[in-house]
């Protein structure tokens, strides 16, 4: 019997084999030849992964976390103003971030959980104050909801605020044209769309980002997080020389690099393409399953993942019925909902077949906590989709 679960939640996620070959190489020194190509490569990719061809790329040992405190402490000083467009638990940490670094921020809120702030209310905010920075959550991992991204950059670019996109469980699997829709920094993690093992932080920030880090007239508050000290590095990586500040992840660098290969094998139009393709069906099965999600409306509704409330009747304890049937997907996140509601992630190398053994095994989870149902009517509706 085959041991392995199939792993459908929002990060990690699952990695192709060349990618997990790459994780298994002998580790070189990260000032090998083979490895400074590897990770010049590796940062010239990332800006054509995140359509910014004018970026400048970081890639750094840490966390999604970590990407948005590079952000925060590199972009903000003591007593500059920020908004957060806050669509969930996420919106909340880079509100916290910020004020570590001695922001006065603002913030609009939903106004209710699996919503997003209308454009008009984030409008009004930017029209009230000066903001230095406005910071967007692409996909909150805890609501599954989707932020009106190219809107919202509009918007901040119009009133003169630094554009901050958190596309932590966005990058690669969400649509977001850098450079072309006016935002000014992205950030996301290796384990999401990206396609590689945790571990790494990853930054791609604009020309008006990188102005306004040099126009500083205090120092960054943050020593590991510092641009000052990474900039060589990856100028000096780029130019394929040898340098060092802190060592790189190296295998995670050379996974990394195999990873962006092939999302750009595969064309970013096609990607995203294929990741709303894969939603839309398995939305259709949710729906077709009796089950509401947590966001209020299609509109606001995330591609990379998605949080259905447990039909009335049913728990938590379903999931392990879902673990036993080869497919494991997550609980609920969100502090005020955390009981009521799981999460699956479709993004990546996650193909329809991934998808139909997903549903296959909630329908069988369903079933074994008694909610009445028509077996296979979530299968028929993704493959319905799936087969367009």
């Amino acid at each position: 019997m085959k041991d392995r679960k199939l792993l459908m939640i929002p990060g990690p996620i699952e990695f192709t084999p060349e990618v997990m070959r790459a994780m298994g190489m002998p580790t070189t020194s990260h000032v090998a030849p083979n490895f400074i190509e590897a990770f010049g490569q590796a940062l010239e990719r990332l800006r054509r992964v995140f359509l910014c061809p004018s970026g400048q790329s970081f890639v750094v040992a840490g966390s999604g976390t970590l990407a948005m405190d590079m952000a925060a402490c590199n972009l903000i000083e003591p007593g500059d103003r920020a908004l957060v467009v806050n669509t969930g638990y996420f919106g909340d940490r880079f509100g916290a971030i910020l004020e570590r670094y001695g922001a006065t921020v603002a913030v609009v809120n939903a106004p209710a959980i699996g919503d997003a702030p209308a454009l008009e209310d984030v409008e009004a905010a930017l029209k009230s104050d000066d903001y230095k920075l406005m910071t967007i959550t692409h996909v909150d991992t805890s609501t599954a909801v989707g932020a009106n991204v190219k809107g919202l950059a509009a918007l901040g670019r119009r009133y003169g605020t630094l554009v901050v996109v958190d596309g932590v469980c966005a990058v690669a699997g969400e649509e977001m044209r850098q450079e072309e829709w006016g935002i000014d920094l992205a950030l996301t993690a290796s384990q999401k769309a990206i396609g590689v093992p945790p571990g790494l932080a990853l930054v791609v920030a604009g020309p008006r980002a990188m102005e306004a880090f040099h126009s500083r007239e205090t120092p960054v508050g943050n020593y590991y997080a510092d641009w000052t000290l990474w900039m060589p590095i990856m100028t000096a990586y780029e130019e394929r020389r040898p340098s060092y500040f802190g060592t790189p992840a190296v295998n995670l660098i050379w996974a990394l690099n195999v990873s962006l290969g092939q999302i750009l094998d595969e064309g970013m139009d096609a990607r995203f393409a294929r990741h709303r393709k894969l939603s839309q069906a398995f939305k259709a099965a949710v729906e077709a399953l009796g089950m509401k999600q947590v966001p209020v409306s299609p509109d606001k509704a995330a591609v990379t993942l998605t949080a259905p409330y447990f039909p009335e009747g049913v728990d938590r304890t379903m999931l392990g019925t879902v673990k036993e049937n080869g497919v494991i997907v997550a609980g609920g996140l969100h502090p005020a909902i955390k009981a009521q509601y799981f999460r699956v992630g479709h993004m990546g190398v996650v193909s329809g077949s991934d998808v139909l053994a997903t549903i296959g095994a909630i329908e069988t989870g369903l079933a074994k906590a008694g909610y009445g149902f028509e077996a296979g009517a979530g299968l028929a509706a993704a493959q319905a989709v799936l087969t367009t």
